[in-house]
């Protein structure tokens, strides 16, 4: 599959993220059969810059760490839109992580 259509697969993945949830590069890599593939998941949200429509911030590292911060408009404004959707963030970690994952290979049967 060739890198644009495996991006527009991931930012059709991270549509689905629901509101007040975060998933994973790694997860969304799973999903999408590249189970080694979370860089390029992170190389995708690096890109998706100019589209509103995927809600890039909804997308966390493995142990829910917030290491895409740094490609959005300021240093706070991954945690402010978590926030502003009731999930908790604290020193750049999900507060209780594991209640707010969402696993595509589950929820997307």
């Amino acid at each position: 599959m060739p890198q644009s259509d495996f991006f527009e697969n991931v930012y059709e993945v991270v549509k689905l993220v629901p509101l007040g949830r975060v998933t994973t590069y790694g997860a969304i890599a799973a999903y999408l059969g590249s189970r080694r593939g979370a860089r390029m998941v992170g190389w995708a949200m690096n890109n998706c810059h100019a589209r509103p429509d995927v809600p890039a911030h909804r997308v966390v590292n493995r142990n829910g760490i917030l290491t895409g911060k740094l490609f959005f408009g300021s240093p706070t404004a991954m945690q402010e839109l978590l926030e502003s959707e009731g999930v908790h963030v604290c020193s750049d970690e999900i507060i209780r992580f594991s209640e707010k994952f969402w696993d595509p290979s589950l929820e997307l049967l």
